[in-house]
């Protein structure tokens, strides 16, 4: 499992008590464990905190907010990304917007590539 630096660990903790309206949406749809996957909110690894973790199909969920558009945001993400990629994880990036739209939708999304992720023979 990953692990996160003290100052990640700190950061989890108190991101945990300030989600966001979409974030709070999709934990209350992931912590029901869909189809029997189990996620972390707000969980500290290396240097970050994952928005969303499953460490049954090595998989990061991330919620998107409009911020994420603007000023060094795309690019901070991107190194981020690649962080969690040499690490073996896929990242699902979710805009918020989706959330608000359709929450179902996406939680049928994050539990299909979670299955895709743990296929017999790929990883």
């Amino acid at each position: 499992m990953l692990q996160g630096a003290v100052e990640a660990s700190r950061r989890a903790k108190t991101l945990r008590k300030t989600m966001s309206l979409p974030e709070v949406l999709l934990w209350v749809a992931l912590k029901k464990r869909p189809a029997g996957f189990k996620f972390r909110k707000q969980h500290p690894s290396g240097p970050y905190v994952a928005d969303f973790y499953c460490h049954q199909a090595r998989m990061i969920v991330e919620v998107d907010g409009a911020t994420h558009d603007f000023g060094d945001q795309p690019q901070r993400d991107e190194r981020r990304d690649a962080w969690f990629v040499e690490r073996g994880l896929d990242v699902m990036r979710i805009p918020a917007r989706e959330l608000l739209n359709d929450c179902d939708a996406v939680v049928r999304g994050v539990v299909a590539r979670a299955t895709e992720r743990c296929a017999p023979g790929e990883e």
